[in-house]
């Protein structure tokens, strides 16, 4: 192991090429894709694939060995270097347009034209080496190429920038140009969030459709995003679009990590303790047939461990992803929808049918989406080794582990929000509880936990937590968690707003369905033998109701008992 290759920075954050080669940064090597878009010779490439999974940096790769005036040493040491026939052909060899989209958007969609205009400019001022003076360039070119630098120009010259910036390319060097164009469809995404989908979808059919379409100044394009969307009609025309999915095989190695990248990653920092941990964690996306990592957290937790080689796995991808598009589909989910999440957070597959060429707008449409939304997003992969149905399915599953977590924590906990909007069901069942009517108590959670989802591994602290979220839509109740009393801590103590009745709730897991009665009663009696009343009553509460509540998958069993002050008794 090179202790220098050791000492490499981890690029935490760092998605440009030319930075990372730079400030000598650690690199899995990415380099052969420039050799694959070479042969294949599609005129305008789409590639989609979740967040995090490199297509950023791959796309600053592609603009570092093309573009006329960059570093060849750049690229020493990589496997496209000993491509000697493409570096002579290719490299430093044609002038290129490179955009991120990421950052177009805004709650309003002049907001998102505003951010698109510094955005152009950003890329004219870089350009302005070549183009600024340009005695190649027609003239009136010049003139708009200066107002986009100046960003004084309205939203119909935006639409016709890129063809401008590419015919004074074009003209200056003699060479046609190439187009990349990273994240295009965040602006579509921020623009159904906030009410301006239709216009933005406007704005990008001219904005891309006379970049790609029979563009004579054009010698190939790149492009990536997300969901593959090419129903939008912003690529009305353009036939010349070749697409690679998550499903394609052309190009599956090159986007995530491979177990042999991860392996020499943590063997180049002396790691290598750390890889059933990194799998488990982090493995199991299946992209073509290639199973992948997503880079993104395999770089994150490796910094992690060279700081602390003690450092447990952790869901880096969630702080870094939009949820905002699964969330709406749980606003919109029936039954069969939360019992196949339970499904997949049990480890099982589910067979659904994946569309991947949705609309933005065809989304909500169907609650079927759901699945090829996120598919699509890292969500869920394909179940390896399985192959497409006769009636167009496939087999979905979790990738890994720290997915599955984020099904608990995130997904869960909407379906519980969910429930707990419901004032009706709230007050109903606080009323219950307070005039001990274990009944219609146990009716009521019945209903509200086929509602929300459970997964079949559920512990005793996801149904405290669940009956404390909707109680504490009661806000004129006093409601104590884990609190001590007498002669230990119960797990919910409830101070009503009449200031004499009291509630305490022990909650037990059953772990087959005939043990509910006996943990019910068992619970009661740990409530009565560890005095868990004792402090209402000190307090002066003079009705304490005690309820024993089991647990089991998505039903409930309650049993009510009104405890006594003892001092009373004794008078």
């Amino acid at each position: 192991m090179s202790e220098t290759l050791k000492k490499k920075k981890l690029p935490v954050g760092v998605d440009l090429f030319e930075n990372i080669v730079e400030q000598d940064y650690y690199y899995v090597d990415k380099s052969l894709l420039i050799k694959k878009i070479i042969e294949d010779k599609g005129a305008v490439n789409l590639f989609t694939r979740p967040r995090r999974f490199g297509k950023t940096l791959n796309m600053s790769m592609l603009k570092s060995f093309f573009e006329i005036g960059t570093n060849p040493s750049m690229f020493d040491g990589l496997a496209i270097s000993q491509e000697r026939e493409i570096c002579e052909n290719y490299q430093g060899k044609y002038p290129v347009i490179f955009l991120s989209l990421k950052g177009v958007s805004g709650l309003t969609f002049a907001e998102a034209m505003e951010k698109l205009s510094f955005l152009l400019a950003a890329e004219c001022i870089r350009l302005s080496g070549s183009l600024a003076h340009s005695e190649r360039a027609d003239a009136d070119d010049l003139d708009v190429y200066k107002s986009l630098k100046k960003r004084k120009i309205g939203t119909v010259g935006m639409q016709s920038s890129l063809v401008i910036l590419m015919r004074m390319l074009h003209a200056h060097y003699g060479k046609k140009v190439i187009l990349i164009i990273d994240e295009y469809d965040v602006p579509l995404d921020k623009a159904n969030d906030n009410g301006y989908y239709h216009e933005m979808v406007n704005f990008l059919r001219g904005f891309f459709g006379e970049a790609f379409k029979t563009n004579p100044d054009l010698y190939f394009a790149v492009v990536t995003g997300c969901l593959r969307i090419s129903k939008e009609s912003i690529f009305t025309g353009i036939n010349n679009l070749k697409t690679d999915t998550i499903a394609d095989e052309r190009y599956d190695e090159f986007f995530g990590f491979t177990d042999e990248e991860v392996r020499k990653m943590l063997a180049d920092y002396g790691l290598s303790a750390a890889y059933a941990g990194m799998k488990e964690w982090y493995d199991g996306y299946r992209f073509g047939r290639t199973d992948v990592y997503c880079p993104w957290d395999v770089i994150c937790h490796c910094d992690q461990l060279r700081q602390n080689p003690a450092a447990k796995p952790k869901a880096y991808w969630n702080n870094t992803s939009s949820n905002q598009i699964v969330r709406r589909f749980v606003d919109l989910a029936d039954a069969t929808t939360r019992t196949d999440i339970e499904k997949l957070i049990a480890g099982k597959g589910i067979s659904r049918k994946v569309v991947e060429d949705l609309t933005y707008g065809e989304l909500e449409e169907s609650r079927e989406h759901l699945w090829s939304v996120l598919y699509l997003t890292g969500y869920l992969t394909l179940e390896k080794d399985s192959s497409e149905t006769e009636d167009g399915k496939v087999r979905l599953v979790i990738p890994n582990r720290e997915i599955r977590e984020i099904f608990i924590e995130k997904i869960q906990k909407w379906f519980g929000d969910k429930v707990q909007n419901s004032t009706e069901a709230l007050l109903g069942l606080c009323s219950f509880f307070a005039g001990g009517d274990a009944s219609g108590a146990e009716k009521l959670l019945n209903t509200q936990l086929r509602e929300t989802i459970s997964y079949y591994d559920s512990y005793e602290g996801f149904y405290h937590g669940f009956l404390l979220g909707l109680l504490k839509g009661k806000a004129d109740w006093i409601i104590l968690s884990n609190r001590e009393s007498g002669n230990g801590r119960s797990d919910i103590q409830i101070r009503c707003e009449d200031g004499v009745t009291g509630i305490i709730i022990e909650v037990k897991h059953a772990k087959k369905r005939e043990e509910m009665p006996a943990l019910c009663d068992a619970a009661l009696r740990q409530i009565a033998d560890r005095a868990y009343a004792e402090t209402l009553f000190d307090d002066g509460y003079l009705t304490v109701w005690a309820y024993g509540i089991s647990f089991y998958r998505k039903c409930c069993q309650v049993r009510v008992l009104r405890m006594e002050d003892p001092l009373l008794i004794k008078l």
